[in-house]
């Protein structure tokens, strides 16, 4: 008897034997990411219906955010953590921390410029963050989250329709293969030109809620927990003049049906930091007290979960203690976790990246950048480009890596006060039961 089977007529998986299917994930995941084309689709759903058996099932944190937002739980602040390579192995130290530590208020996420530049679809994000939930042995629901599918102001001009219609596929593509969470960002369409803080957010409260009925719409999407976002990250700070005007436009948008469980601001963050000529990064002067008061008008007024914060990761740590202080609901994290890899790779390796880094995308560099500066922008665009080296690194390597993701991991968990928080997410949140049929060996990635 085999570790698995596919049933005549539902298609549906059956994991037969656990330890021995444990013992060929290793081999499965990676014919998910590198097998014949035709295949791929076929085990990444072989590994989120085995995820979804043994007690690992992607979720919506819906019913925690809903509750947090009546009041009834507070406290922490949920790190949502962007894996860019190394994914399956990464967010295995992840898992192992949150295991000793008892967390389960936290998510994985990939925004929708990662997909491309990472060379991850969502089908295999989910995939390779539910196959590492199994490879620990994790138990509780696994958050895996859209981050930042955001409108291209430039696309947006040029054809509003379309540039739409892509962020709808990608909603699509996202819940079709047991996303979650949905982080709609149309802050780029904020015009600030215009008088008064309704007409300013009008479009962006617009196309948020059209955004958010598409994906309630969605036969997955009932439960699924939609964010918005009020002020472009690395811009001006977020007021809560701003958080009210956009909200009120999105209920009356939405028939005053609040789709939203959260709102992304801004309070002096910017994505991988401001990078100094030296390839250092700048101090940064975040705002808790706007943070805060963010949050509480979201909570109050509006009963959100919270203010949610960008561009976090980069912080000094001895600030990750003020965001539960500040009631943020959620924090995002990337290019601390990302550095990580980048210190840690071998010597050659690094050498031999960064020149590819300097060859391709040399038209895209900023002359007043350094060297250093161009290399720390640029970098995380060379995870999709050697995204089978990043795999096929030695054991030895990765561990170097995994190691020390599973480090930071456990003190940014400790941090956000999300330690002991597992029986808590299982008690406001319902792991999706409902198997979905296997795909056919044919089927193909959307691109």
């Amino acid at each position: 008897m085999g570790a698995w089977e596919i049933e005549d007529g539902s298609r549906k998986l059956r994991v037969l034997n656990g330890p021995e299917f444990q013992k060929e994930l290793d081999l499965i995941v990676w014919k998910s990411v590198f097998g014949p084309e035709e295949q791929r689709l076929f085990w990444r759903r072989l590994i989120i219906e085995a995820a979804r058996q043994r007690g690992a099932a992607p979720a919506s944190i819906a019913g925690l955010y809903q509750a947090r937002g009546r009041g009834e739980v507070s406290g922490f602040t949920v790190p949502a953590i962007n894996i860019r390579g190394l994914t399956y192995e990464a967010a295995q130290a992840v898992f192992r921390a949150a295991q000793k530590l008892s967390a389960g208020a936290f998510v994985f996420e990939l925004a929708r410029s990662e997909i491309g530049y990472t060379a991850q679809r969502p089908s295999e994000y989910a995939a390779c963050i539910l196959a590492a939930a199994l490879r620990v042995g994790w138990k509780g629901p696994v958050f895996i989250q859209g981050d930042h599918y955001q409108v291209s102001p430039k696309k947006y001009k040029e054809n509003s329709g379309e540039e739409v219609g892509a962020i709808k596929r990608l909603i699509d593509e996202s819940l079709d293969w047991d996303y979650g969470q949905i982080d709609i960002d149309a802050s780029t369409i904020v015009d600030l030109a215009r008088t008064g803080v309704l007409d300013q957010q009008k479009d962006n409260a617009s196309i948020t809620a059209e955004l958010a009925g598409y994906a309630r719409r969605h036969p997955c999407g009932g439960d699924v927990s939609l964010g918005g976002e009020i002020g472009e990250v690395g811009k001006t700070n977020s007021t809560p003049e701003e958080l009210r005007a956009f909200m009120k436009l999105c209920l009356k948008n939405c028939g005053q049906k609040n789709e939203l469980a959260k709102v992304s601001v801004n309070t002096g963050t910017s994505h991988g930091g401001v990078v100094l000529p030296d390839g250092g990064l700048a101090k940064v002067a975040i705002s808790f007290e706007t943070l805060a008061a963010l949050s509480r008008v979201a909570k109050e007024e509006f009963g959100l979960a919270g203010a949610v914060q960008h561009g976090a990761s980069t912080l000094p740590e001895e600030m990750f203690d003020q965001f539960p202080k500040a009631e943020t609901a959620e924090i995002h994290l990337a290019t601390g976790f990302q550095n990580i890899m980048y210190d840690l790779i071998g010597e050659d390796f690094r050498r031999e990246f960064y020149a590819r880094i300097e060859k391709e995308f040399a038209p895209e560099r900023n002359p007043a950048d350094s060297p250093s500066q161009f290399i720390y922008k640029t970098r995380k665009k060379g995870f999709g480009m050697m995204k089978k080296e990043w795999w096929s690194l030695d054991s030895a390597a990765k561990k170097k890596i995994v190691d020390a993701f599973e480090e930071k991991a456990a003190l940014i968990f400790k941090k956000l006060k999300i330690a002991n928080t597992l029986e808590m997410v299982k008690r406001h949140v319902r792991a999706d039961s409902t198997a979905k049929p296997m795909p056919s060996g044919g089927a193909k990635v959307p691109g």
